[in-house]
């Protein structure tokens, strides 16, 4: 035998011993993760200013946040959000040229909504471009022109997405679940975008973008005695308005699991989705056991749903769970588009796996997987601008702990199989759900009838309908 060849048998061999003699690595200690705490005080007027130093780079972050309770537009569904697309165009003291050009200048990142404004820059920029943000945001530049602009923009926008399954569905989900007047269920038509006036935008702006619910987040190299004056200079003189909350009725889900179908009769493929309203807050116990249950559900590849129906049998590019949270009510959706063939037999597995995850204790591994992947990202995020200024935000506007975050860790690592199985079992009222479906009736319904779940039939814009003869 030649030497190489003997050479590479004691290479082999050597190897094979140092596998098998290979222990799974110890997990090491969790992360400690240090999260600033602001410095804090507040204007006459309501704002709010938190301020946290990081000098580490010379880069500053300006995080401002309305935090107004959600309000229906009804039949003028749109004025907000073309609100948010006009803030921004340029202002009483400078032109939208002006500002823009300033902006590039500097390298400095500016945008608004009609419930936030956000900017960065390099720090020693930072107080041009703080005092272009007011401008922007306090004194906005309204025209009939640029609104015009911007409904034709959105009426474009709505007619592109007339034959899309996935915007259809997406659209109907929430007028469905939560009801057609109700703020996270209304939706824009081209009929409510045409009744919308200029003087509609700035009764908006004026009743809406107010600082006795704003939060000022200042992030970086910046220091706390310099920037204090700055911004009640600019921030100051913003008038306190006085703002009427609105009392919306919860959403209830039906009382037993339902099927409500839209038919498209160009659907190639039909979207899917299992929708439950509820409310879960962040200072909630269940919080992070519910969460966890999500993600093992239909959080990431390895998940129940997606190895179900993607990897099993091969319906869908990909299947997925998203859980909402918050001070309103909220909802949580198990999704997919598959093939018009499959689509009977998809909705039997969808059920099947929101059972099983509440009927059976997932395992030791699919709880440390997800554990480890949220306590991963949270890690990663800790250190970022815009994290401490969310996490500041979180805890003042969700009646959070102010130890929180500084909990996380621990609290994510405290959640027992158990705590998942008995999450699933309260938010995934699989008993209770609306199986909500877009796709082409002359190929599903047939498959779906046969599953006894009672079947409602809508048009595309949630309006309740006779079975359309196929």
């Amino acid at each position: 035998m030649k030497k190489s060849s003997i050479l590479f048998i004691l290479i082999l061999v050597t190897a094979i011993m140092q596998a098998q003699e290979r222990k799974q690595p110890i997990p090491g200690k969790p992360p400690v993760v240090n999260i600033k705490k602001p410095q804090t005080f507040l204007l006459e007027n309501g704002l709010k200013v938190m301020i946290v130093e990081n000098h580490k780079l010379p880069k500053v972050t300006f995080n401002l946040t309305i935090d107004n309770p959600p309000f229906a537009e009804g039949e003028k569904k749109g004025v907000d959000e073309l609100c948010s697309n006009l803030i921004g165009n340029g202002s009483s003291k400078i032109s939208k040229e002006d500002f823009n050009e300033e902006i590039d200048f500097m390298g400095a990142n500016i945008s608004f909504s009609s419930n936030s404004a956000y900017g960065s820059s390099l720090s020693k920029f930072s107080k041009r471009t703080l005092e272009l943000l007011a401008y922007g945001a306090l004194d906005p530049n309204f025209t009939q022109e640029e609104l015009e602009k911007e409904k034709a923009k959105a009426i474009e926008g709505l007619r592109s997405q007339e034959k899309s399954v996935s915007s259809i569905a997406n659209r109907l989900v929430n007028a469905l679940a939560y009801g057609k007047n109700h703020p996270s269920g209304e939706f824009m038509t081209e009929e409510s975008i045409s009744k919308i006036t200029l003087e509609d935008i700035i009764k908006n702006y004026n009743t809406n973008f107010v600082p006795q619910n704003a939060y000022l987040a200042i992030v970086g190299d910046v220091k706390y005695e310099e920037i204090k004056p700055i911004v009640e200079q600019l921030f100051g003189s913003w008038k306190r308005t006085n703002t009427n909350k609105t009392i919306y009725p919860d959403p209830g889900n039906v009382a037993t699991t339902q099927i409500n179908f839209i038919d498209v009769p160009n659907a190639v493929q039909s979207e899917i989705s299992l929708v439950n309203t509820y409310k879960l807050k962040m200072n909630d116990k269940d919080f992070f056991p519910a969460v966890i249950a999500s993600y093992i559900l239909g959080g990431g590849f390895n998940s129940y749903l997606n190895m179900n129906l993607r990897e099993a049998h091969g319906w869908t590019y990909g299947a997925s769970t998203n859980i909402g949270a918050g001070k309103y009510v909220t909802s949580i959706r198990s999704a997919s588009a598959v093939k018009n063939n499959v689509t009977d037999s998809a909705v039997v597995e969808f059920i099947k796996e929101i059972k099983k995850i509440r009927t059976e204790k997932v395992t030791t591994e699919q709880l440390d997987n997800a554990k480890a992947g949220y306590i991963g990202r949270f890690v990663m995020k800790a250190e970022k601008p815009e994290s401490v200024a969310r996490y500041a935000l979180n805890i003042e506007t969700e009646d959070l702990p102010a130890d929180f975050y500084e909990n996380y860790i621990k609290t994510i690592n405290a959640v027992t199989k158990e705590d998942v199985m008995n999450a699933a079992n309260k938010y995934f009222l699989i008993d209770n759900s609306r199986i909500i479906i877009v796709g082409k009736g002359k190929e599903v319904i047939p498959g779906l009838e046969k599953l006894n779940i009672p079947i409602f039939y809508f048009d595309k814009y949630g309006n309740p309908v006779e079975k359309p003869v196929f």
